[in-house]
């Protein structure tokens, strides 16, 4: 970096369905023993991935991101939180510039995103209402 580049947004955001479910802060540090968990994924998926650990060139770190994304939401339906946590720190981690992992399931199949172009946004309902004794409104 020159310091001429914007930093890169802090949050990471998990969304299911349109609905933030993980906001994930890279300013807080990782303890050592979790960051050589994260070390630890790495070494696992340099064996290779996916169906029987396909064996061959080592993933690249969009196929890497992509596998760890499945693992998350996989353990989100599970509720498995240790998981979770871990994935998504994987992908906060290992992807400074991705700002939402998003996943939207239907018909039984989930499509999972990896946005980098733009942080969550939040869907706000507005109701209007009429004011009382008006009949039009301005």
């Amino acid at each position: 970096m020159t310091g001429n580049e914007p930093a890169a947004d802090p949050m990471l955001t998990v969304v299911v369905n349109g609905e933030a479910v993980i906001e994930y802060d890279r300013r807080k540090p990782l303890a050592p023993r979790q960051a050589l968990f994260l070390d630890r994924m790495d070494l696992d998926m340099d064996s290779g991935i996916g169906p029987e650990n396909q064996r061959g060139a080592p993933p690249d770190i969009m196929a890497r991101a992509r596998f760890v994304a499945n693992s998350l939401f996989e353990a989100l339906d599970a509720q498995n939180d240790s998981v979770a946590a871990a994935t998504c720190a994987y992908l906060a981690q290992r992807l400074p510039e991705l700002r939402q992992v998003c996943a939207d399931q239907k018909d039984g199949q989930t499509r999972i995103e990896l946005v980098f172009d733009k942080p969550h946004v939040p869907i706000q309902t507005v109701q209007f209402v009429r004011p009382r004794d008006k009949h039009e409104l301005h």
